[in-house]
């Protein structure tokens, strides 16, 4: 009997399991058995195992009995990257690999049936995952390794075929091979990319200097901001902005974004680490899955988790349906969403700055002046389209502010005193604000104001009395619920953070009420930034 043990990652949702890839080949009934809650996808890396070793004169055990293990048993497992473990496991077990060259090390690809490696999604997650449990190499399809090469303290072998991965095991001379092809998926709009966004700039937005004030809290602070208004009155063009308002992603932040891109199988390997916030905004016939996460198979991250550390914008915002609607609940309240299906979880982390837009009505022509009420929908279709946006959603959206079109001698003219700022002006103070956020914060579980726990900031970071008595009037008259004086503190401080004063008082909470209930901003507000 000869035993050998290979291993692999299974994730489950962000988490990774590092996996025994225990290979039995011994004398008995000839069968390959795979044993350890494997799924269809497992089931059949059998036959891709023994074609993908045969096929590399590497010698099939066809007189024996091959048992494989994936422990822990009772752990579910699916993914063809199981593949390679499972050969190099069998290598071992039929001594074609010294057993102890595969202590320490990881294996992750799948097999074609001519012995090749084929790449697959979320290596750099199994690459983490398996560091964090003393993994020091690990090998992988060539295409990955700079993938895999993200993760410091571990060797990366990037590799062909399963004929590479043995004779680099056995110490012998590696033989050439074909190039691994590319994964599937590819785009095919390269001009619809993410470096669109590159050349926008909040220079490009004329007046609407309260919207812009607003622009600049929700990324200081890590508030979510709806933006309505007539179609044409720039609600797009802002929310576009906002992404590049953001600092760029420390180490930290861009390793677990570029983790979460990787499971959800849409990294580009040769983009290398992502270092700016993302910006995701789905079409407004998108599905639950494809927003919140899940699909069938393997749970994969959303829009709303791929939108980590950045900005989700959710355009036309009531044609959206009712249940991806009612979804966003729970993960714009608590940062990350989880995904249950039987015996299977998945928590994904989903900490971005929402922004949704949406007209005043279908036909996005309504005005409350009636010189400029061109609607044409019945009173019921406004409400109706207006209902679509629960009250226990909106209350959990920090900001709102009513776009208004820029018109010459208008409020947005008469609050522009100069030439408009660019976003790398803005950008700065963003920057310095987030700074000092993280400072106030350091040892705690969050970052940004926007994040703060309404405990914690009644107990640590309270208002001036004055301020106090103004919010609990308003919970009192009924003006604003719990949740909404929360997100109000929240806001007040990062007012407060963005003049420099050392805590929010009356005024700055005065400017956050306003924020949060759409009134217009004074011209006083809109000044009081540090410099």
């Amino acid at each position: 009997m000869a035993v050998a043990t290979a291993h692999t990652v299974s994730l489950q949702g962000a988490v990774g399991h590092l996996i025994e890839v225990q290979a039995d080949v011994s004398p008995g009934i000839v069968a390959t058995v795979v044993v350890g809650r494997p799924d269809v996808s497992l089931n059949e890396a059998r036959d891709r195992c023994r074609m993908a070793i045969a096929n590399s004169d590497l010698g099939w055990p066809s007189t024996k009995r091959v048992t494989i293990l994936l422990s822990p048993a009772d752990l579910h497992k699916s993914g063809s990257h199981f593949d390679l473990a499972m050969a190099v496991a069998v290598l071992g077990a039929n001594g074609k690999v010294p057993t102890s060259a595969l202590a320490g090390r990881l294996f992750v690809g799948e097999l074609t049936l001519a012995g090749g490696l084929r790449s697959v999604p979320g290596v750099l997650p199994m690459v983490l995952a398996a560091a964090r449990r003393g993994i020091t190499e690990v090998y992988v399809p060539e295409p990955q390794a700079a993938e895999a090469c993200m993760v410091p303290g571990v060797s990366v072998y990037g590799m062909r075929s399963l004929a590479q991965v043995a004779a680099q095991l056995a110490g012998e001379e590696v033989p050439d091979a074909p190039p691994v092809a590319e994964q599937s998926g590819s785009r095919l709009l390269t001009w619809r990319g993410d470096d669109r966004l590159e050349d926008t700039d909040m220079v490009d937005v004329l007046g609407l200097a309260d919207a812009r004030y607003a622009l600049e809290v929700a990324a200081a602070g890590g508030h979510h901001l709806m933006l309505t208004g007539p179609k044409g009155a720039g609600k797009t063009t802002l929310a576009e902005r906002l992404p590049g308002l953001l600092p760029d992603l420390d180490a930290e932040e861009s390793l677990e974004l570029t983790a979460l891109h990787s499971l959800a199988g849409v990294l580009d390997p040769a983009a290398g680490m992502l270092t700016r916030p993302p910006f995701a905004a789905p079409h407004h016939d998108a599905s639950k899955a494809s927003l919140i996460g899940g699909g069938t198979g393997r749970v994969r991250p959303g829009e709303i988790s791929r939108a980590h550390h950045g900005v989700l914008f959710m355009d036309e915002f009531p044609l959206f349906r009712t249940d991806v609607i009612e979804a966003l609940r729970q993960p714009l309240e608590s940062g990350d969403v989880t995904i249950a299906r039987g015996e299977e979880s998945a928590t994904f982390p989903a900490r971005g700055i929402l922004v949704v837009a949406c007209n005043p009505c279908p036909c996005g022509e309504y005005s409350p002046v009636a010189r400029d009420n061109h609607c044409s929908c019945s009173e019921r279709a406004r409400r109706d389209y207006r209902s679509r946006i629960t009250g226990p959603l909106s209350d959990r959206i920090d900001i709102t502010r009513e776009v208004v079109p820029l018109q010459a001698g208008g409020i947005g003219a008469a609050f522009t005193t100069g030439p408009p700022e660019s976003s790398a002006q803005i950008r700065e103070r963003v920057t310095a604000v987030r700074r000092r956020q993280a400072e106030r914060y350091v040892g705690c579980g969050w970052r940004l104001n926007g994040h703060v726990p309404g405990p914690a900031l009644r107990e640590s970071w309270p208002l001036t009395a004055a301020a106090q008595r103004l919010l609990d009037d308003k919970v009192g008259k009924g003006l604003l619920t719990r949740r909404g004086a929360v997100r109000v503190h929240r806001l007040a401080w990062t007012v407060a953070d963005l003049a420099g004063a050392a805590g929010p008082g009356e005024v700055e909470l005065c400017t956050a009420l306003r924020l949060r209930t759409a009134e217009p901003l004074m011209l006083a507000d809109l000044e009081r930034r540090a410099g």
